[in-house]
C-alpha cells in the first residue's frame, strides 16, 4: 500500500516529470525515500544549496518547456528556496516546489524548524497547500503540477514530516473518490479576436517606420517573427530574455535594448511611428518610444500584461506563434525600406565599435576581449548564460549567438549567484549540448561550491568568470543613478582557478590579451567542467549605449570621489561613450521632442 510520499513521487512520474532538484533533510526523509526506490524512473539531482534547486527547477522550465521541481527540507530548507522561486514567479515559469514541515501535531508549537512555510510563500506561488494525507495528495499533487502549468507560476506542497508517511488506508471521505482527476495537463490554442487582427494590420501597414521588440514570449516564433519583420520592413530590437529569438549578426536585429543594449536599439525606439511588442514586457520604460508618439500593438498569452510598459492601441492576447502566422496573411509587404536600411548602416557601425572594444589590447585585460574571446569558441547547438552584473552587459553585447544556440539568465529578478545553477540545469536537461556561462565573481563566490555538483555530475561545462575584486555594476550605479560616490564594492580575491582544481575540475587564468587565445584553446580542449577567470581591468566602465543626460550628471558628481577616479577618467577620454559623458549634455531617450513642423522625431543621424 502506498503512502503519501509514494503518491506524490507516482504522480511526477505519470506526468512525465523526470527529475528533481534538491537537497536531503529530516524534514523530507519519507519523500527521499519514495525517490530512492524509484531512481531508475525519476532522477534526484543533489545540490550544495537550496536556492540552487529552485534556481535549477526555474532553469529546467526555460529550457525544456516543461515542469521544474525542487526538494527542500521545513524551516530553512524551505526560506532558502525562496530566490529562485521568485525568478520563476517574475519570469513566468512552471515550477513545482515541494517542502517538508515539523510534525503534524506539534506545528504551531515552536518546535525546531517550525516554519509555517504555506504561509511564508503565499507571496510567490499561484497554488499553495498543506498536505493532510495520503489521499488528499492524490488530489493536491495532480492540481499543483496543473496549476504550475496553467498559470505559468509556481506551485506549491508543503507536507508534515509524518504525513508523508502516512498509508493510504481508505481513510477518505466519500467524496473523494480515488482516481477521480487525471495525471495530465490539457492545453488549447489561444488566439486573438479576428477584429483585433484587423485592426493590428491596419495599423502596421499604415506606419512608415515600424519598429518591433521581440521577448521571450517569441522564442517559440522565430520563422513567423523573422516573416512579420521581412515584410514590414521593421528591425527587431530584442530584450534579453529574447537574445535568442534571432542571430546576433542577423540584418534584421539591431540588437539587445536598454542599459545592457545598443545605441541602434535605442534609435529605432525614438524614431518609429509604429511599435510592434511580441512576448515581452521590458521594464525600463524609458527605452521605449515616448507615449503617444507611436501606435502601439502586443502581443502576450496573458491580457494582464498587455499595455503594461507602453499604452497599445491593440493588444493580440495569443501565443505568438499562431498570433504572428494569422497576422502576416494580412500585412503587406513595405517597398518603402528606408527605415529597416538606416537602421542596418547604424547597426554595422555599432558593431564595428564592439569590436574595436574586443580587440584592445591594452593592460589591464579588457573584459570585453575575454569575452569576445570566449564567444568565439562556442560550439553550435551550445547553450549560453550568464549571471547578473556587469557580466549580464558584456554577455549582451559581446556574445554573438547563432540560429542553434539557446540562452537563459534571471529575467526579471536580474538575481546574483543564478549564473552557475542556470548551467547546471541546462546540463541536466540537455546531456548532449556543450554548456557555456559569463559570470561575475561576485555572483560566482555566493554559489561557489555548486562547482562541485557540475563535477559529480561531469557536466560540458566552459565558465568564464571576469575578475575584476569588484560589484562592477553596483559600483556604477551608485554613481549614475543617485551621484554617490562608489563605496563597499571592492571584494576580496579569490582564486577560482584554485577552487575548480580543488573540487575536482580544472582551472585556467588569463591575465593578458595575449594569452587570450592560447588559454582558451586549452581549457577549451578539456572534457567536463572548466573555470576560467580573467583577471580584468577593474576601472573599465559599465556605460549605456547613449547617456541620458541625468545618469551623465549624476555620474560627473560622483567622480572626483569614487576610489580610482583617475584611472577611470583616463579611460573615459579614450572613449567614444566616455567623452559624451565628461564633455556633452545629450538628452535620454524620453527627453526627445517631435519636429515642431512635421511632429516626427528626429532621424538616424
Amino acid at each position: 500500500m502506498p503512502n503519501t510520499s509514494d503518491i506524490l513521487i507516482d504522480t511526477l512520474i505519470e506526468w512525465k516529470f523526470d527529475v528533481v532538484f534538491g537537497l536531503p533533510g529530516d524534514g523530507i526523509n519519507g519523500i527521499m525515500e519514495a525517490l530512492r526506490r524509484r531512481q531508475d524512473r525519476i532522477r534526484f539531482v543533489s545540490v550544495r544549496h537550496e536556492q540552487s534547486a529552485a534556481f535549477m527547477a526555474c532553469a529546467y522550465a526555460k529550457f525544456t518547456g516543461r515542469l521544474g521541481v525542487c526538494l527542500a527540507t521545513s524551516g530553512p530548507g524551505g526560506t532558502n528556496l525562496l530566490t529562485g522561486l521568485y525568478d520563476a514567479k517574475l519570469d513566468q515559469m512552471p515550477v513545482l516546489a515541494i517542502t517538508g514541515m515539523q510534525y503534524h501535531d506539534l506545528i504551531e508549537t515552536f518546535s525546531q524548524q517550525d516554519v509555517d512555510l504555506t504561509r511564508v510563500f503565499e507571496n510567490v506561488a499561484v497554488y499553495n497547500a498543506q498536505v493532510n494525507d495520503a489521499a488528499h495528495m492524490e488530489n493536491l499533487a495532480n492540481l499543483a503540477c496543473r496549476s504550475a502549468l496553467s498559470k505559468r507560476g509556481v506551485a506549491h506542497l508543503s507536507i508534515a514530516n509524518d504525513v508523508q508517511e502516512r498509508m493510504a488506508d481508505g481513510g477518505r471521505s466519500r467524496r473523494n473518490r480515488p482516481g477521480h482527476m487525471p495525471s495530465r495537463y490539457f492545453a488549447g490554442k489561444l488566439v486573438p479576436l479576428e477584429s483585433d487582427l484587423s485592426r493590428a494590420a491596419d495599423l502596421l501597414n499604415a506606419g512608415r517606420k515600424v519598429a518591433i521588440l521581440a521577448g521571450r514570449g517569441a522564442l517559440e516564433a522565430k520563422e513567423a517573427l523573422r516573416e512579420t519583420a521581412e515584410l514590414l520592413g521593421a528591425p527587431v530590437a530584442k530584450a534579453l530574455l529574447g537574445k535568442a529569438v534571432l542571430p546576433d549578426d542577423d540584418p534584421l536585429t539591431t540588437g539587445g535594448i536598454g542599459i545592457l543594449g545598443t545605441a541602434p536599439s535605442q534609435e529605432i525606439m525614438q524614431q518609429c511611428d509604429t511599435l510592434l511588442i511580441i512576448g515581452s514586457t521590458f521594464p525600463y520604460i524609458e527605452y521605449y518610444p515616448r507615449p503617444n508618439t507611436a501606435a502601439g500593438i502586443q502581443i502576450d498569452h496573458d491580457p494582464q500584461r498587455i499595455g503594461l510598459r507602453y499604452p497599445v492601441e491593440v493588444g493580440l492576447v495569443g501565443e505568438a506563434g499562431e498570433t504572428l502566422r494569422m497576422l502576416n496573411k494580412r500585412l503587406k509587404r513595405k517597398q518603402d525600406r528606408s527605415f529597416l536600411e538606416r537602421a542596418q548602416e547604424q547597426t554595422r557601425n555599432w558593431r564595428r565599435e564592439l569590436r574595436a572594444m574586443e580587440g584592445d589590447r591594452s593592460s589591464p585585460l579588457k573584459p570585453q576581449a575575454a569575452v569576445a574571446a570566449f564567444g568565439r569558441r562556442i560550439a553550435k547547438k551550445g547553450i549560453v548564460v550568464t549571471d547578473s552584473g556587469q557580466n549580464t552587459e558584456l554577455a549582451a553585447r559581446h556574445l554573438d549567438l547563432g540560429a542553434d544556440h539557446m540562452f537563459a539568465v534571471s529575467g526579471a529578478l536580474a538575481s546574483m549567484a543564478s549564473g552557475l545553477p542556470y548551467a547546471i540545469a541546462a546540463g541536466i536537461a540537455m546531456p548532449d549540448r556543450p554548456v557555456y556561462a559569463v559570470v561575475g565573481d561576485g555572483g560566482f563566490a555566493m554559489q561557489l561550491g555548486e562547482f562541485a555538483t557540475a563535477v559529480g555530475y561531469r557536466l560540458p561545462l566552459k565558465l568564464l568568470v571576469i575578475r575584476n575584486d569588484m560589484l562592477n555594476q553596483i559600483a556604477w550605479e551608485q554613481m549614475m543613478f543617485l551621484g554617490n560616490p562608489q563605496f563597499a564594492c571592492e571584494l576580496p580575491p579569490i582564486d577560482f582557478a584554485a577552487a575548480a582544481e580543488a573540487m575536482g575540475g580544472r582551472g585556467f587564468t588569463v591575465r593578458s590579451f595575449g594569452e587570450l587565445d592560447g588559454i582558451m584553446d586549452q581549457a577549451f580542449a578539456v572534457d567536463g567542467p572548466v573555470v576560467i577567470q580573467a583577471l580584468v581591468d577593474r576601472y573599465e566602465p559599465l556605460m549605456p549605449p547613449k547617456m541620458p543626460a541625468d545618469y551623465a550628471r549624476n555620474f560627473r558628481a560622483a567622480l572626483p570621489e569614487t576610489p580610482g577616479h583617475e584611472k577611470i577618467e583616463e579611460i573615459l577620454r579614450n572613449s567614444s561613450v566616455g567623452r559624451k559623458v565628461t564633455d556633452e549634455e545629450p538628452q535620454p531617450p524620453h527627453e526627445a521632442a517631435p519636429d515642431e513642423n512635421t511632429g516626427e522625431l528626429p532621424g538616424i543621424p
